[in-house]
């Protein structure tokens, strides 16, 4: 009987996956330049190498998110541009956070011509607890604006000013929100469009450095 698969595993097994990844030679990506190609079989190949050890429910186009019961989505991204998207589900997602955390593996693929393989070397893994997963600049201009003893009007006015995606209804129902509930410090940039856009720098830079922010390798 296989052990239920629990966070304190993911993460475990996510370190370790990388390091075997990253000697890896698989002459099926040989040639390939498709950054979602690549990221689709880097993800099922985890998630086979995770259901080899362990049990857990996967996830499916209702959930959302790749490990449900976990509250964790799997991100596969390039190292030359550390980014993905994530389905929209309302505008303060920007403010509190996505609702789940991220295990993101960022790679650097590398053709070998002579033996027709490619590698893909884990530059970065790092799980982004769900509290650090709302936008950078939103938290930060809003938590300085609490800071310095701003009332509902200010955050009204930055919330408008960031071109939020809401109405002003919307914008001060939100501000309302915060000044009784402020939001934690968030590191990824998020931008808005149909999927919100997700871009990693900061959270490659700040891993291992901030609390809710694991360095795997």
């Amino acid at each position: 009987m296989k052990p239920q698969l629990t966070i304190d595993a993911l993460i475990k097994e996510a370190e370790r996956f990388s390091d075997l990844e990253s000697k890896y030679d698989e002459p099926s990506l040989y040639g390939v330049t498709d950054g979602k190609a690549v990221g689709t079989y880097l993800e099922h190949k985890f998630r086979g190498y995770l259901s080899d050890l362990y049990t857990y429910e996967a996830g499916n186009t209702a959930s959302g998110i790749d490990l449900p019961t976990l509250g964790v989505d799997i991100k596969v991204t390039s190292i030359r541009q550390p980014q993905s998207s994530c389905p929209y589900k309302s505008a303060s997602q920007k403010i509190y956070g996505l609702g789940y955390s991220l295990l993101v593996f960022v790679y650097e693929k590398t053709d070998d011509h002579e033996n027709r393989t490619a590698r893909l070397n884990m530059k970065h893994t790092i799980f982004v607890d769900k509290k650090r997963t709302a936008d950078f600049q939103m938290t930060k201009g809003l938590l300085d604006i609490l800071k310095n003893d701003g009332n509902m009007d200010d955050l009204f006015a930055f919330i408008l000013d960031k071109n939020l995606p809401v109405d002003e209804i919307g914008a001060r129902n939100i501000a309302e929100e915060i000044l009784k509930n402020p939001p934690t410090q968030g590191y990824i940039t998020i931008s808005n469009a149909l999927q919100w856009r997700l871009q990693y720098s900061r959270v490659i830079q700040k891993a291992g450095q901030i609390k809710g922010i694991q360095k795997l390798r």
